[in-house]
């Protein structure tokens, strides 16, 4: 196969200022049409690659997060932290009042950090979730 025959996935932002990209040319392999504009990408493409990863492992899943905590081997609160992060990236509200929320804040604080050690969440997704406590 030539390597321009090859599919790479398409980059949802810039990968120097890390702005949403606009997708301007659409392109038919089978009769060689093209067509030029421009055309508004999905809210999914503006997912990190990890975020449509945890996605496509959730949707495979049927949401169930136990399966998910399985199948990543990462524990119940870091489950809820990426859902969360993709339905905040996704442009959504997240429910503050969630029942994790009635835990004491030393304990989740403690979660959260743990989590972050073990390579769950990224340094990033630790300091939202701490400015959330």
């Amino acid at each position: 196969m030539h390597p321009m025959d090859q599919k790479r996935p398409m980059p949802g932002r810039c990968p120097v200022c890390g702005e949403k990209m606009d997708v301007v040319r659409l392109h038919c392999p089978r009769c060689d049409t093209s067509i030029e504009g421009h055309f508004q990408l999905s809210r999914l493409c503006g997912l990190t690659q990890e975020q449509r990863d945890f996605v496509e492992i959730f949707l495979k899943s049927r949401g169930n997060i136990k399966e998910v905590e399985r199948e990543l081997g990462i524990s119940y609160p870091t489950v809820r932290s990426r859902l969360e992060a993709v339905i905040e990236a996704l442009g959504y509200r997240v429910d503050t009042a969630a029942p994790e929320e009635e835990r004491p804040q030393a304990d989740r604080r403690k979660e959260i950090l743990e989590a972050l050690n073990r390579g769950e969440i990224t340094a990033q997704e630790a300091v939202r979730l701490l400015k959330k406590l």
